[in-house]
């Protein structure tokens, strides 16, 4: 790590740890985009026997602060994560895990620190590339659809939040969508910076530790031509989950468990 990138990661904010349970081999888990730790509800309970289960809240999301500099880049996601694992002082191996947005920043921070990490799983990874690159063309219109509808999303504000708002209440986990006036700022420009624009691909392409992902059949955020890219990579192990959608339920989260392992 160069002596700038130190710098920066000291100056960090340091995230909220919003639990940690259990003993044994270390499991970090970091939610997604216009939520919280509570996306893993579902998920500690298989584990927490069995391991040392950290949950932590995302930069501007759930507990963690929003400072009014942060532009919420990706650099600034990751320097923010590894500050808050570092004040952790864990001296094994862990496993890093990562739902929606929060498998992008994993992988980033496992491509530089994955001397650190005994294993990556990146559960319903919102993985986009270029329209651009892609031939096939159902899936550079799709592509490109994902991309107009975040866009939209991003300059509705009244509609976005709104519309949030409905998702959550029919939502199997309470507080597992929040888009709201005191997120808005992380939410429009991590929407922007991280899923919209990506290198996540190339990141992990860089990741030496072995990758499990996991996904439902049913996840509408989820690009196919992004999928089957990953799923070539080496060292990728890819578990797709029949009737699941996006949100880490019970299904879902034994499938997660068990790649864990």
């Amino acid at each position: 790590m160069r002596l700038f990138d130190r710098w920066r990661r000291r100056k960090a904010p340091l995230l909220t740890v919003t639990g940690d349970v259990g003993s044994g081999p270390v499991v970090v888990l970091i939610h997604g985009i216009a939520s919280s730790s509570v996306t893993f509800e579902n998920l500690v309970p298989l584990i927490s026997e069995t391991h040392r289960v950290v949950s932590i809240d995302l930069l501007g999301f759930g507990q963690s602060p929003a400072p009014d500099a942060a532009t919420f880049t990706i650099e600034e996601h990751v320097d923010s994560l590894a500050r808050t694992l570092d004040s952790l002082k864990l001296e094994q191996e862990f496993v890093l895990v990562g739902h929606s947005m929060g498998s992008l920043i994993a992988t980033r921070y496992a491509a530089a620190e994955s001397r650190r990490l005994s294993k990556l799983v990146l559960v319903s990874p919102p993985v986009y590339v270029t329209p651009s690159a892609v031939a096939d063309p159902l899936d550079r219109t799709a592509l490109g659809l994902y991309l107009r509808a975040y866009e939209f999303l991003r300059l509705n504000k009244d509609f976005t939040i709104a519309a949030a708002a409905g998702l959550a209440r029919l939502a199997p986990i309470k507080g597992v969508l929040d888009v709201s006036e005191a997120n808005w700022r992380a939410f429009v420009e991590s929407l922007k910076n991280l899923i919209e624009t990506q290198t996540t691909i190339s990141d992990l392409a860089a990741v030496t530790v072995p990758v499990e992902v996991v996904y439902g059949a049913l996840d509408p955020f989820l690009a196919p031509a992004g999928l089957r890219i990953v799923e070539q990579l080496r060292g990728v192990t890819v578990h797709r989950v029949e009737a699941v959608d996006h949100v880490v339920r019970k299904r879902l989260a034994r499938v997660v468990a068990a790649a864990i392992g």
